[in-house]
């Protein structure tokens, strides 16, 4: 069997390769490479895999390179994707690959002549930021993603593609938190680590196991071992129980390595309150009993991370003020900080991060006895949520008991209508209508059980959640664990993607 895939050189991609030393069914892979040089050095460390590796040369939005890659292919599996912090600060390399590079793919997949079935890994950002009553996510949730989050708003309309493609086989994989091997070494270099809450519901997956259940995903396919029940669906790939943990956690596993731990490292304002992205799931077993990769905890990984860079042991002699000033000084000067965004007056994505420039201003004055972190030992043992989410219909009524009243429902929470008749069929497209009069096409299936609901945030950089909420029921059942229910804020990103934070009139509801 050939399989082809994209995004090699990430740090999945790199995982997946990794495992595919242990897969004896799968006779070719090639492998889409925009970077010769990084392509090269990755080549050099599998030269076991070399007879079977074919490398395409070319991007993501290259019709002649995505048309030889899926060429005589029989699975995709897309792992390109442009990540914070390169999404934060090259934007438009992130519209280019995670939203029209997909569309590319999608293209091509439907022209071929033997459509091969497609694996697309989408991400936990599609689901917004989480804490308070609703730290745990199922997919089917409704879909917030984070205002001013680029990375966030081109994978959504990637996903959404996906599922609205004319692709007979396809699944979706939303990604949670990854661990991966320069993680630590990589957040010593950018802002990114300060967007991160302290309250924030991470379960962590590392690459290796995330490359594992690829490997496993292309093995049975390749032994036309997989059930037909798992296509056309969405998945949560999760990290299980063991390695749920809240953002501050994750900081003071990390800053061990160097002798420390958040209280020594930072001051409470350095960090975003809200608008980031992360979630426990209540279904990410779906996936491990499918293809069973886990096998890694967050310690595991952590141990790990200190023996292959046994420098960091320095850091443990080094006075913890002279850490904090000579490092993460400079971290806090980097345009990617939230005190940089207050020092040259972005308050729009002061804003989105902390509510307003007046909280940023009061959190600044406030040290860590005036603070509430949560408590790692106080994290649910039980997967549920302390109120549950809205979703407009009987969530768990199996889907051969929809019934055009159901999606009526859905529709009508939103402030919308369903403006066709629903046959039962899940994947058959529908017309539907937002509170804004806007029509827009979905199936059943996209809209009930992947939680999409169209927006502009779609096809605009507009995130505009304040007003929406306000009529609509499932967004508001979520919006407002992290928002209040008076603020007046569309946010958005303009054509030179400089970010705006408008207060909407009365005129605008």
């Amino acid at each position: 069997m050939t399989i082809s895939i994209t995004g090699i050189t990430g740090n999945m991609g790199q995982a997946t390769l990794d495992a595919l030393h242990n897969i004896p069914h799968v006779d070719k892979i090639k492998l889409l490479s925009h970077s010769p040089e990084r392509t090269e050095k990755l080549l050099k460390k599998h030269k076991a895999l070399s007879a079977k590796i074919e490398i395409v040369q070319g991007g993501l939005t290259d019709d002649s390179a995505i048309a030889r890659l899926i060429s005589g292919a029989e699975l995709i599996i897309n792992m390109a994707a442009v990540i914070p912090p390169r999404a934060d600060k090259h934007p438009e390399s992130a519209v280019a690959c995670n939203e029209h590079g997909v569309k590319t793919l999608l293209n091509a997949i439907e022209k071929a002549e033997n459509a091969p079935a497609l694996v697309h890994i989408s991400t936990v950002a599609v689901y917004g930021n989480r804490s308070g009553a609703h730290p745990f996510a199922r997919v089917g949730d409704p879909l917030l993603p984070a205002p001013l989050d680029i990375y966030a708003a081109t994978k959504l309309r990637g996903e959404f593609n996906v599922l609205e493609s004319g692709i007979s086989k396809w699944a979706v994989l939303r990604q949670t938190a990854m661990l991966h091997p320069q993680m630590l070494s990589d957040n010593m270099h950018d802002g990114l680590m300060f967007h991160t809450t302290f309250d924030a519901p991470l379960e962590w997956a590392t690459a290796h196991d995330s490359g594992v259940l690829i490997a496993n995903i292309a093995e049975r396919f390749a032994c036309g071992d997989i059930p037909q029940t798992f296509w056309r669906k969405c998945y949560n790939i999760a990290g299980g129980k063991t390695n749920r943990s809240y953002g501050i956690d994750t900081f003071d596993d990390g800053f061990a390595v160097i002798g420390g731990n958040s209280k020594d490292f930072f001051k409470p304002g350095y960090s975003a309150t809200r608008n980031f992205h992360g979630a426990w799931f209540l279904d990410g077993d779906e996936l491990e009993d499918l293809f069973h990769f886990q096998s890694q905890t967050t310690a595991d990984y952590w141990k790990e991370v200190f023996d292959a860079h046994p420098y960091f042991k320095l850091g443990k002699i080094v006075p913890n003020a002279l850490i904090r000033k000579f490092l993460f000084g400079k971290l806090l000067r980097d345009d990617n900080a939230p005190s940089y965004w207050a020092k040259h007056n972005d308050d729009a994505r002061i804003t989105a991060a902390f509510g307003s420039r007046d909280k940023y201003d009061a959190l600044q004055k406030k040290e860590w006895k005036d603070i509430v972190v949560p408590d790692r030992t106080n994290i649910p043992s039980m997967s549920d949520n302390a109120a549950p989410l809205y979703y407009g219909f009987d969530f768990f009524k199996p889907n051969s008991e929809l019934t055009q009243a159901d999606l009526e429902s859905v529709a009508s929470a939103h402030g919308g209508r369903l403006m066709s008749e629903f046959d039962g069929d899940m994947y058959k497209k529908l017309y539907w209508q937002t509170q804004d009069g806007e029509d827009f096409t979905a199936c059943a299936y996209t809209v009930l059980r992947a939680g999409h609901w169209y927006s502009r945030i779609y096809t605009e950089f507009v995130w505009d959640f304040d007003r929406l909420a306000k009529k609509d029921k499932i967004f508001a059942s979520l919006w407002y664990d992290t928002h209040e229910r008076d603020e007046d804020i569309r946010y958005s990103i303009d054509e030179n993607f400089r970010a705006h934070a408008t207060k909407l009139s009365e005129n605008d509801a």
